[in-house]
């Protein structure tokens, strides 16, 4: 595994940094505040090629690696997390899953508008009942001819009131011995007859994001909008989670930085005692875990981008690198508001909100307890990953163009 990022790979850092800082961070607390999306924020990433970062050309996308992806989440995660939720659901859980299993027909059709931020893209997967039991989903699709009529409602849904197309995960065969095999896949354009969808408020952090509710109700969707088989949408769902939790690695990596940073500057600004707060050993040890998490979780997200760049199963490295990333994040952020003292627990600083949004990625995309279960039985061989029918393709600079 070779550790120098290329050229490009600077430029896309230095790219995103400078969006994020420059555009985003000036105006996220007061968004924050009003728990609303800054409404520049969805046509400046499409402006910026960020929607298609990792997406071939042919597709509309900017034609660059799976690591690209991962050092752009970063620096949008730094900022704030819900800039790095955006890339989860439109990137990770939705094109990506469409550029594993689309046909050629729907690539073309579906995933082009996506990768150049022409559409915006959500998943949808969650229900009121049916949350990491994913076995346990009640959202109905029954065929009729070309069509299936679409039934059910899916809850915490990033991005609901603001896509154009979500990649549903619904039940076709309601007799499935294994209800598993049960679930089909479909891109649902969000202005389809019978569609309602909603925001939730009282969030306690990512309230500069857009998250809501989807609605179904006989709602008509074509035949050629399914994706993969029948039967193939829990292995669809699961292969699209891959990839967004490998970017809500990335991104809580860069929580960690940016709480690291924050406390640094704390920590050389504030005096107590006669001298900087910095110079005291308790405060050093919070700061010197923070540098140990971050280091770690910088190489398991890459690791992981590394293994999909090589064309890899990577279900195992990406699973530990989010539980890792994720939980690191939190413990940071609780750190840094404690170097910050009463003015961390205040939304003067940013390191308050960084402590509520980082509470979200321990349960979104698999809990922190899924993620514990499933790294014991990989190590006790109870569980061995199975190849898919369409896994996701390698990165190839020379085709990617």
């Amino acid at each position: 595994m070779d550790f120098e990022l290329t050229d490009e790979h600077r430029m896309v850092q230095h790219m995103v940094r400078e969006f994020a800082q420059r555009e985003v961070a000036p105006v996220i607390k007061e968004y924050d505040r009003k728990q609303e999306m800054a409404p520049f924020v969805l046509d400046r990433m499409a402006e910026l090629g960020i929607l298609g970062i990792c997406l071939p050309v042919r597709y509309g996308g900017q034609g660059m690696d799976y690591i690209a992806l991962g050092l752009a989440c970063e620096e949008l995660e730094a900022v704030d997390t819900t800039l790095r939720v955006v890339m989860s659901v439109h990137v990770g859980l939705n094109s990506l899953g469409l550029l594993q299993w689309g046909t050629e027909e729907q690539k073309q059709r579906l995933l082009a508008p996506q990768a150049r931020g022409d559409k915006i893209a959500c998943f949808g997967l969650t229900e009121p009942g049916a949350g990491s039991d994913v076995a346990a989903l009640q959202s109905r699709a029954v065929r009729q001819g070309d069509i299936y009529v679409l039934n059910g409602e899916k809850m915490w849904i990033s991005l609901a009131s603001k896509a154009h197309h979500a990649l549903v995960v619904a039940r076709t065969d309601p007799d499935a011995p294994d209800p598993h095999d049960g679930l089909s896949a479909f891109l649902v354009e969000l202005d389809t007859p019978g569609v309602t969808t909603g925001d939730i408020h009282g969030k306690l952090g990512v309230r500069a994001g857009s998250t809501g509710w989807i609605a179904f109700q006989d709602t008509p969707v074509p035949l050629e909008n399914r994706i993969g088989e029948e039967g193939e949408g829990f292995k669809i769902a699961m292969s699209c989670l891959d990839n967004g939790r490998y970017t809500v690695a990335a991104g809580a990596t860069g929580l960690i930085r940016a709480c690291l940073e924050a406390s640094l500057r704390y920590a050389k600004d504030r005096h107590a005692f006669g001298r900087e707060i910095g110079k005291f050993q308790l405060i050093q040890q919070k700061i010197a875990y923070m540098v140990q998490s971050y280091d770690a979780a910088r190489l398991l997200y890459l690791r992981a981008g590394w293994m999909k760049n090589r064309g890899l199963r990577n279900t195992r490295e990406t699973s530990l690198a989010k539980w890792f990333a994720t939980d690191a994040s939190f413990e940071a952020a609780s750190q840094a508001i404690q170097i910050h003292g009463a003015y961390g627990y205040s939304d003067e600083y940013d390191v308050e909100r960084y402590l509520r949004n980082a509470k979200g990625a321990i349960i979104y995309e698999g809990t922190s307890e899924i993620h514990q279960l499933m790294q014991a039985a990989y190590a006790l061989e109870y569980r061995r990953d199975a190849p898919l029918r369409c896994e996701l393709p390698p990165y190839d600079a020379a085709t990617w163009q």
